[in-house]
This record gives structure tokens, sequence and C-alpha cells, in this order.
């Protein structure tokens, strides 16, 4: 997840109570993680241009046919 995005998540779930220190404290990145375990949109996002350029390619390719599910 991108800065941003951490930023904006420690804001909507809020900080932590410490059972050990009893004091608060900002949730760390794998805790938003684990709360808001969406895909990285980043990953989706390359994952689909690899796609789109296979896909432009053409059928002809073995690259596409892999893609598709048709290996020959």
């Amino acid at each position: 997840m991108s800065v941003f995005q951490n930023m904006v998540l420690r804001r909507i779930f809020g900080p932590k109570r410490d059972q050990v220190k009893r004091e608060w404290r900002k949730l760390r990145n794998e805790e938003l993680y684990d709360l808001y375990c969406l895909p990285n949109i980043l990953l989706v996002i390359k994952s689909r241009r690899v796609m789109l350029h296979v896909a432009r390619v053409g059928d002809k390719k073995d690259a596409y046919k892999i893609l598709v599910g048709k290996p020959g």
C-alpha cells in the first residue's frame, strides 16, 4: 500500500491500545493489512497491463494461448 493509503486507513481504524504498556499507539503496516486485506492496487494494475499486452499480440502467439488457457 502507498503512504497515502496507510495514512487514510490509520485515520479510519484509529489508534490501538497496547496491552503491555497500557499506551495508545499507531497501527503498524502489517496490522493495517490484516484489517483491510484487499489486493495491492499496484500489483493488480501491473498484472492487467501484462494481460492487455499479451492480448494485443494476438492469438497466434504462445503467450496468448497460455494466458487464455488453450496451450497447443
